[in-house]
């Protein structure tokens, strides 16, 4: 009698602890699935409304093909499945795409901005706020194709390529690229290599003219930004970042340098490079990337994460009025190339930034000229370059050393010592050789799980070169 009693009470105890795990993977469910609606409407704003602004033309049929598949799970298998639209203006760019994920009160939102592309909206944000966003914007003007701008539809074949240019020297090199060969089910868009006043490119079906999303290599750009900073003296990657609350927080000695090397100490609920509720939940850079406590002491521990960029970002925020990015992008030619925001208007440097091929090697011919223009202006510090190429923070075990927003490839056989790069998600590389005043640029739309080995194709286009 007394077993079945204790029994009795111990599956009502338990019945709670089912309920709530039950309640959770529903939520977990509906979450992974606002996610994905998320993912869905950003790429879908932002790779169409980025590509009309220079006078191209994607499709969603594209979009679906190259961005939207081989993502991360669970979103891949979500994404196909659910439903899209694109309402545009009367004169005829992106307004706004609209997702729902759950039902008619269930809809995630991309908002496009001329000038800053495509933000996101939090999860259930209204559809009249956005309707209201799109139409009330002064800056809505024009058709997507300026006079003298050539438009053209990304082709692609039942296999996923077309036609690629014939280039020379390196054409064995580059057929390599896109057959894979530098790692099984990579998909290579573009390659690009620069050196001095001669470039060498290939690409499927007019990819050198379409903005792709840098993901991880914005992070090089904020670097960048921060330098132009200090060079103008707005700022100092030795002070306080200005992390945490009043003093004695021993947030407050975490300094732009700190974060710029994945050095910051501060904890995250989830590996680093994975933002989900910034990227695509709609939350902010505010709210997300900044209010993390320490775990180790600043500078002691290397941990790649996208909070420290978004924080030094941060750092140099008030800046932006008088020298915001896409001005800095000007100065060096690189008009194909948006940095977007979170939908309060900050800046994600970690990764939400949309270039080409073109744009991004121009960034790399900066850090070989050592941060001046071709006018002679200088426009990074003296010095930057030894800077972001440093391993003077604790470094990752990996193949691969860290600088300041910056990766090495200081340890890669083959491969010149002061060789260092910017390196994205699914495959997006700028590698800067500054001892053989090359530049080469790779870009993919990798699925997660193949990866493309860099060091092995900068070394072979370095032998190449040398031949």
């Amino acid at each position: 009698m007394i077993r079945h009693v204790l029994a009795a009470a111990a599956l009502l105890a338990a019945t709670p602890a089912v309920a709530q795990s039950t309640t959770q993977d529903a939520l977990e469910a509906r979450y992974d699935r606002a996610l994905a609606a998320g993912y869905k409407a950003l790429f879908l704003c932002s790779a169409i409304a980025n590509a009309e602004r220079i006078g191209a033309t994607r499709t969603p049929e594209s979009v679906m093909r190259w961005e939207l598949s081989g993502i991360q799970a669970p979103l891949d298998e979500i994404v196909g499945e659910l439903p899209y639209v694109i309402e545009r203006s009367p004169d005829g760019p992106v307004s706004y795409v609209s997702v729902p994920f759950g039902g008619t009160s269930s809809v995630r939102y991309a908002v496009h901005d001329p000038e800053k592309g495509c933000s996101l909206r939090p999860i259930s944000y209204p559809a009249a706020a956005t309707v209201a966003e799109a139409v009330a914007d002064p800056a809505r003007s024009g058709g997507a194709n300026d006079a003298g701008q050539k438009s053209f539809e990304l082709v692609i074949d039942s296999q996923g390529k077309s036609p690629i240019a014939h280039v020379s020297p390196l054409d064995a090199v580059f057929a390599d690229a896109f057959a894979d060969s530098y790692g099984p089910g990579t998909r290579t868009t573009v390659v690009l290599v620069k050196r001095g006043g001669e470039t060498w490119e290939r690409y499927p079906a007019k990819w050198e003219d379409v903005p792709q999303r840098t993901w991880s290599v914005a992070k090089s750009f904020a670097a960048t930004l921060v330098g132009a900073a200090v060079q103008r003296g707005d700022a100092n990657v030795a002070s306080s970042a200005g992390l945490g609350g009043a003093s004695p927080d021993p947030r407050n000695e975490i300094t732009i340098d700190h974060l710029l090397r994945m050095a910051s100490g501060r904890y995250s609920d989830t590996p680093g490079n994975r933002t989900d509720p910034l990227y695509f939940g709609g939350s902010t850079v505010e709210e997300t990337a900044l209010h993390w406590p320490l775990v180790h002491v600043p500078g002691t521990v290397y941990r790649y994460a996208n909070n420290d960029t978004l924080a030094a970002v941060k750092a140099i925020e008030m800046t932006f009025a008088d020298h915001p990015p896409a001005r800095f992008f000007a100065k060096l030619g690189m008009h194909d190339t948006v940095a977007e925001t979170d939908w309060r208007g900050d800046y994600i440097l970690s990764s939400q930034v949309w270039s080409t091929a073109r744009d991004l090697a121009k960034l790399g011919q900066l850090y070989l000229d050592d941060g001046m223009l071709a006018d002679g202006t200088r426009i990074l510090p003296e010095g930057w370059v030894d800077y972001v190429s440093a391993p003077t923070g604790p470094q990752p075990d990996s193949p691969f050393g860290y600088g300041a927003g910056f990766w090495l490839l200081n340890q890669s056989d083959g491969v010149p010592a002061d060789t260092f790069a910017a390196m994205g998600n699914r495959g997006q590389f700028i590698v800067i050789v500054p001892s053989m005043n090359v530049v080469i640029v790779r870009r993919g739309e990798d699925p997660t799980g193949s990866r493309f080995d860099i060091a092995a194709f900068t070394r072979d286009v370095l032998e190449t070169l040398e031949d």
